[in-house]
């Protein structure tokens, strides 16, 4: 009997609490329909504005991507992010229109970032790309990411920097390009250049960016004529004399295009210093007109 009474009590309990449960206004008995809905997935994109402690690598998987503050030590900063069309299969090739649209974005964000053209600056400009997978799972941004250099000659090493690179070159800034104390050697022109005060002595100063056209990268004497004509236009307005025949017997230059392979993915900035192989100064030349740099006689 006491068995019997249990089970009755039981089943009367469990009606109870159904009854409750049926009742209530926030469940309806359906155990599947009271979720929400999962948001679609989405590829990874990285952020702008950030930095990085790891060094510049041109394809950059989902594992390597470790974001910092940029007040902390890094050694590169994403100025600007953009993005490849959708329908693309696959990542663009080193070379292609692609690739080197891209670059020409990234010149012209970078520079905004900056306050100036960042080739005026010890700045090296790059452009990373998802790697394989990621752009199988729909990636489809390119990453413009600025780099400080101890120099930019041959030599350059990348610098530990603390702050972040926007307006860096707004006014004076130590990574400002200046006056520079040439090294020769023997038969070879200028060898490399060295930043100076422009207080000390020097015979050398960079005076701006002559930006090439579309054309091949100079590997023969007469692919350099082109070079040479376009920094000595930005030598005349850096130092305010005319842009005549007599230019080139008021200095020298020395030109430093970007390497070959950075041209082939569209950097087609040239840096231009002058140079003056006959008499060292204690001043910038900028803006001294043709007392500053007279047409020399011999």
């Amino acid at each position: 009997m006491r068995s019997a009474r249990t089970t009755v009590f039981a089943a009367a309990v469990t009606a109870v609490l159904l009854a409750g449960c049926a009742g209530s206004g926030d469940l309806d008995g359906d155990l599947t329909d009271d979720w929400a809905a999962l948001p679609p997935a989405t590829a990874f994109t990285p952020a702008a504005g950030v930095c990085q402690v790891a060094d510049f690598t041109d394809v950059v998987p989902l594992a390597a991507y470790e974001p910092v503050d940029c007040a902390g030590p890094h050694r590169l900063e994403t100025v600007h992010v953009g993005a490849f069309p959708v329908e693309r299969a696959s990542a663009p090739a080193g070379g292609s229109a692609e690739l080197r649209g891209a670059f020409t974005e990234c010149d012209t964000r970078a520079t905004g970032y900056v306050g100036d053209d960042w080739r005026a600056g010890r700045l090296r400009l790059s452009v990373a790309l998802p790697s394989g997978p990621g752009w199988a799972a729909g990636s489809r941004w390119f990453r413009c990411d600025l780099t400080e250099l101890t120099t930019v000659e041959a030599a350059a090493t990348v610098v530990v920097r603390s702050g972040s690179l926007r307006d860096a070159l707004k006014g004076p800034a130590g990574l400002r390009l200046g006056c520079q104390q040439t090294r020769t050697a023997a038969g070879a022109g200028v060898r490399t250049l060295i930043p100076v005060e422009c207080a000390q002595r020097h015979d050398a100063e960079f005076v701006g960016v002559w930006r090439a056209p579309e054309m091949a990268y100079p590997t023969r004497d007469a692919d350099w004529e082109p070079l040479y004509t376009g920094c000595r236009s930005v030598l005349g307005r850096y130092v305010g004399v005319p842009d005549d025949v007599d230019l080139r017997f008021r200095s020298g230059l020395v030109v430093r295009p970007p390497g070959a392979g950075r041209w082939r993915v569209g950097d087609r900035g040239v840096r231009c210093y002058l140079w003056l192989s006959d008499r060292t100064v204690t001043a910038s030349l900028k803006g001294t007109g043709p007392a500053g740099l007279p047409v020399r006689t011999k």
